[in-house]
């Protein structure tokens, strides 16, 4: 019995440290309930790994379209990533008779990512010329099959974050919204492991099956991960906001380091994302990889993501600079990058796998930490606002990279096979490295922008009167304005 006692409590001791976001739960949100909360960025992830895993491989290598149309497509869905703050800033004063505020916003946003994905396979078959009818049909019903999943994605994602924060209590919610986005990265792997095996033996039929599946799990996720979550308040009294969107948008921007993190977001973004249209069919076409094994690269992205937001989790709340730690992610991104370029010379598959691996543990770095840095933007009441930049900014740059990054292909590509660029270079894979290298020059300009953020950071903690200073900047809001 005593053996008994010890052992539990020493279980006790140990379990907060191997589940590093346990204390993510609280008695207003028990774990139970934050955990179904979080399903609905699982149906993210598993959409995200479609769009930008499996579909573009295919669309690529098995139905034989151009990259440039692919970049395209799978670009379409962040078009709508710049109104992610105004989804969030529309969802805290929306009006519902019903007295909800989020849970309409994650339904529609739900609906429109499960029509999305049920036309999807359809119109990739009539794109790929696989009919009888005009092909600018199978053109037309593929971009709104990726434009309704992207809008649905975003505004599922931001609503539910929202509602997360919501329900948390103040002090509890930087650790809920980091244990949603490991949720996120969770789903990643799990979904990428899953259709890898599912499209091991590649036909349109398995296709239609897997996507359509995927859209039906989608609405069974996010329904669960809603129900009963957010209290109806009948006869709820909505009051005005004191700013509009545009007003408090110009206050956020005011902020001595806001316009500087956001170029320097928007830089290290573009330069993790810009290879996500073209890494799998590299993998294809260079490295002679089967559909399998392609598919499986974004589960190894993913899962260097989850160690990474675990270890800067960790880092981050021992007090360390979270513009440090982006810092560190960015040098592993460079060196991800040049494992990935050499592996096309030296045809070793396992050095391309470990490429992706880092690049998704570097992109992991580099994403935690800005997201804690633009949390920490909030000394002016604009935390909602700050979170709301951090993922538009992210989610636009990605998708403008990944069309420059398929385009950039194309076109390097053509040119070098025709000899352009020197019988040196008279080989597919120049194309692709050529991308890659601009990826690492992204990742260099990104060093140099955040350069000055870290050194602002150390000159504050390093001023004696610096909780003057902050208390002098911490004035409320409607006092700034009135003055």
């Amino acid at each position: 019995m005593n053996k008994t006692r010890r052992f539990s409590n020493m279980w006790l001791r140990i379990s907060p440290r191997l589940l590093p976001f346990a204390d993510a739960a609280t008695e207003e949100l028990p774990l139970a309930r934050l955990l179904r909360l979080s399903l609905f960025q699982v149906s993210v992830g598993m959409a995200t790994v479609l769009l930008i895993g499996t579909l573009n491989r295919v669309m690529i290598v098995e139905m034989g379209m151009s990259a440039w149309l692919v970049s395209l497509m799978v670009a379409i869905p962040l078009v709508f990533a710049p109104f992610r703050a105004i989804i969030g800033f529309k969802s805290d004063t929306h009006r519902s008779v019903l007295g909800w505020r989020r849970v309409p916003f994650i339904w529609f946003g739900t609906l429109a990512q499960f029509g999305g994905l049920a036309i999807m396979p359809f119109a990739l078959i009539i794109m790929s010329g696989d009919t009888t009818g005009p092909a600018w049909v199978g053109t037309a019903a593929a971009a709104l099959a990726f434009l309704l999943t992207g809008a649905g994605m975003q505004i599922t994602q931001t609503a539910g974050l929202a509602l997360a924060c919501d329900l948390a209590p103040k002090a509890a919610r930087p650790r809920v919204v980091a244990l949603m986005y490991v949720m996120l990265l969770v789903g990643m792997v799990a979904c990428g492991v899953v259709f890898g095996h599912l499209l091991a033996n590649f036909s349109q039929v398995r296709l239609i099956q897997v996507v359509q599946g995927a859209a039906e799990l989608t609405l069974f996720l996010n329904l669960i991960a809603a129900w009963k979550q957010e209290p109806r308040v009948r006869g709820r009294v909505f009051t005005e906001a004191e700013l509009s969107f545009r007003q408090s948008w110009q206050v956020f921007a005011q902020a001595p380091t806001a316009m500087r993190f956001l170029v320097m977001l928007g830089l290290g973004t573009a330069a993790f994302n810009m290879q996500d249209i073209i890494l799998e069919p590299y993998g294809g076409e260079i490295l002679k990889l089967p559909v399998g094994s392609t598919t499986t690269l974004t589960a190894l992205m993913a899962f260097g993501a989850l160690v990474a937001f675990g270890l800067a989790a960790r880092w981050l709340a021992r007090g360390m600079d979270p513009y440090r730690v982006a810092g560190a992610g960015v040098l592993v991104g460079v060196v991800a990058f040049s494992a990935v370029i050499f592996a096309a010379p030296t045809q070793m598959p396992w050095l391309f796998r470990l490429g992706a691996t880092l690049i998704g543990f570097g992109g992991g770095l580099f994403g935690v930490s800005t997201l804690t840095a633009a949390m920490s933007l909030d000394d002016r009441g604009l935390n909602g606002m700050a979170l709301g930049a951090w993922g538009a900014v992210q989610a636009a740059c990605a998708g403008t990279a990944i069309a420059v990054g398929g385009a950039l292909r194309d076109v390097a590509s053509t040119l070098a096979t025709q000899g352009a660029f020197g019988p040196a270079l008279v080989d597919p894979a120049t194309g692709y490295s050529m991308v890659y290298h601009l990826e690492i020059g992204l990742l260099f300009a990104t060093l140099v922008a955040l350069g000055p953020l870290v050194r602002s950071r150390r000159a504050v903690r390093s001023t004696p009167q610096d909780l003057g200073a902050a208390g002098a900047s911490a004035e409320p809001l409607g006092t700034r304005l009135q003055a």
